[in-house]
């Protein structure tokens, strides 16, 4: 497999090893948004996907026993990826790191030599090779956030964006069904403000339902990374309203999001002059955390 996503991810990933790289020991075990997760925890679970994505990669049978594994531990009330950043976060900092490199080298090898048009299998429906790298840096950029949170970094944001943007909106009707809820039967349109000063446009262009605002923004909205209170997007409609108050990118089920920042900085109301409650958290990997 060939495809611009893998140099994107590995980018990704080597800004937020940067970051990290020359972090003490206090400086991993600094607490992030996440409640319960330090830097280390965060870490520790992109170290652990990236070993579950190569698995599904490479061996499948073995994935399928973990997800019957992993199963059985949610069906007894546990969290298996809690449980699993508990774990990774226990190791030296110097071992976890080497740990989430030589991992996620691993997986891009994996990844690179899957053939075109191969399905993967996940916790979900299997996905082509492209769109597990896909989600793979979306939650990079995702746990990175709450790093760069986590140590008061504000991050440049980046064309890379532009994948997470897509997931986002593509990922429009699963917010609705993971909530109960039947998803509008018209397509969005969503225009955003990209970083470089161009303008990332998806849907139809005469769709009577439209988000607008800058791409960073919801990129934090449907990855649950800020509270809609606190971001400069605009719903023009009340389905596309109702739409920003519950809209995630990952799979699994919703939680408790984030919490405003009780500035009242950020918020751009909807023509439907409403707002609802804030977004939940959640996900088998992780993203919603």
């Amino acid at each position: 497999m060939d495809h611009p996503v893998l140099e994107d991810l590995r980018a990704e990933s080597d800004e937020l090893d940067r970051l990290v790289a020359g972090l003490g020991a206090g400086g991993w075990g600094r607490a992030t948004p996440a409640a319960g997760w330090s830097v280390a925890h965060q870490i520790a679970h992109l170290a652990w996907t990236d070993e579950v994505a190569l698995t599904a990669v490479t061996a499948p049978d073995d994935f399928a026993v973990h997800v019957a594994e992993a199963a059985e531990v949610v069906a007894g009330g546990g969290d298996f990826v809690d449980l699993a950043a508990q774990a990774g976060a226990r190791d030296a900092p110097s071992v976890l790191l080497e740990r989430w490199r030589g991992g996620r080298l691993r997986l891009d090898e994996a990844l690179r030599g899957l053939p075109d048009g191969a399905r993967v299998p996940w916790y979900g429906p299997p996905m082509s090779g492209v769109s597990l790298a896909t989600a793979r840096l979306m939650e990079t950029w995702a746990h990175g956030q709450d790093v760069a949170d986590a140590l008061g970094v504000v991050r440049e944001p980046t064309a890379r964006l532009r994948h997470v943007a897509r997931i986002g909106r593509r990922a429009r009707d699963y917010a609705y069904a993971v909530r109960g809820l039947t998803p509008p039967g018209e397509e969005f349109r969503v225009v955003l403000d990209a970083p470089d000063g161009t303008v990332w446009a998806y849907g139809p262009e005469d769709a009577g339902q439209r988000v607008t605002g800058p791409a960073l923004d919801f990129c934090l909205l449907v990855t649950q990374r800020a509270h809609r209170d606190d971001l400069a997007l605009r719903a023009h409609g009340p389905d596309a309203d109702r739409w920003l108050d519950i809209a995630q990118a990952f799979a699994g089920p919703p939680g408790a999001g984030r919490e405003p920042r009780g500035d009242g900085a950020g918020r751009a109301w909807g023509d439907s002059g409403g707002a609802g409650a804030g977004p939940g958290a959640g996900g088998v990997d992780g993203v919603g955390r």
